[in-house]
């Protein structure tokens, strides 16, 4: 016999027990024998049941979906850590709603909010502001497990993060260049307004990762006992274009730079074809590296020497993170912060002088 829009009343009537009783058989929690889970079960397979998903939550408390927020979806870094997270959360039965913010705090504000009112289990978020996170805290507050991922933010002690250590990465990137011999080193970064605040060395939360890699390569100039000439730091916004005109403006320098960092590959594509516009040949009169290994790097001649951050990782650590608060619950206990080394990968754009 098979009923459509059949109710768990149904099922249980034709099972022979409780109401109670087959909900915990179909949910799966709770005490029920094993022959009693069987006769369940065959009752709903005969009656075509399907479960109500909102009214099994308001039961188990569960809805078996996680929340990811990202500033841009489109990003490669964010595409490959979502694969990540996915990857891991999926085979434990969670399904993922997705939101873009843009990098707007409002649209930030408004995902958590709605996610939260949707009873996710948890929330991944890649903050678009760093140094706020009073609704992230306003979640937990309210039971919902924040991970943070890519980026820690302030005023959220409470949360996991899952991180690259920038700082290392920036230096290792510097202290390459400084080994094959240069001393004239440039950065082109989106936190170029906030040198004189991550020249003090103080490792405060509430940074963007190109803030972090600005500090990276600020210390490791210093480590080597070099000053920061300030007109070597140039500043660019989140494209290609205001990249271009960065390195341009590097190269117009009466002592222009024979190496550049770029503290993101947008920055970096940029960066190469305007060195490339000015006939410049690298690695012979320039040296550039990049971060993060996308597929144009190596199509590019020279290929590009990058900083390979652990993209992939990033997400499935969050991911497991995530799913170990879930599953812990209410019981205590203390935030993780996790931190991932990047690796430096050496190619054509790097040479010794």
């Amino acid at each position: 016999m098979t009923t459509h829009g059949a109710s768990l009343i149904d099922v249980a009537r034709l099972a022979g027990v409780s109401t109670a009783t087959a909900g915990r058989a179909l949910g799966g929690y709770g005490q029920v024998s094993e022959r009693t889970r069987e006769r369940v079960l065959a009752a709903a397979a005969e009656l075509g049941y399907r479960p109500n998903g909102l009214a099994r939550s308001m039961v188990t408390g569960s809805t078996h979906t996680i929340g990811v927020v990202v500033t841009d979806v489109a990003n490669p870094f964010f595409a490959t850590a979502l694969r990540g997270i996915t990857d891991v959360t999926s085979p434990a039965g969670f399904e993922v709603l997705l939101a873009n913010t843009g990098g707007v705090l409002a649209a930030e504000q408004r995902a958590v909010a709605v996610m939260s009112e949707k009873r996710v289990d948890g929330v991944i978020v890649a903050a678009a502001q760093p140094g706020e996170g009073s609704h992230l805290k306003h979640a937990m507050d309210a039971g919902v497990p924040v991970v943070l991922i890519d980026r820690q933010v302030s005023g959220v002690p409470g949360a996991d993060s899952i991180t690259v250590d920038n700082d290392h990465a920036a230096a290792e990137a510097v202290a390459h260049l400084l080994e094959l011999g240069h001393r004239r080193i440039g950065v082109i970064t989106e936190a170029g307004d906030q040198l004189s605040r991550v020249s003090t060395g103080n490792r405060r939360r509430g940074l963007f990762p190109s803030a972090v890699r600005l500090r990276g390569y600020v210390g490791a100039l210093a480590a080597a006992g070099l000053p920061v000439d300030e007109s070597l730091v140039a500043p660019a916004r989140y494209d290609r274009e205001s990249a271009y005109d960065a390195m341009v403006r590097l190269l117009d320098l009466a002592d222009p730079p024979t190496a550049v960092l770029c503290t993101d590959n947008v920055l970096a594509s940029g960066a190469y074809r305007a060195a490339q516009d000015r006939g410049l040949r690298m690695p012979e009169e320039l040296s550039l590296i990049g971060f993060d290994d996308e597929p144009w790097t190596t199509l590019v001649r020279p290929e590009l020497t990058i900083v390979e951050q652990p993209t992939y990782d990033l997400g499935a650590r969050a991911g497991r993170q995530l799913l170990d608060r879930i599953t812990a619950g209410d019981a205590p206990r203390r935030p993780q912060h996790i931190q991932l080394r990047a690796k430096l990968v050496a190619r054509g754009s790097t040479v010794p002088r």
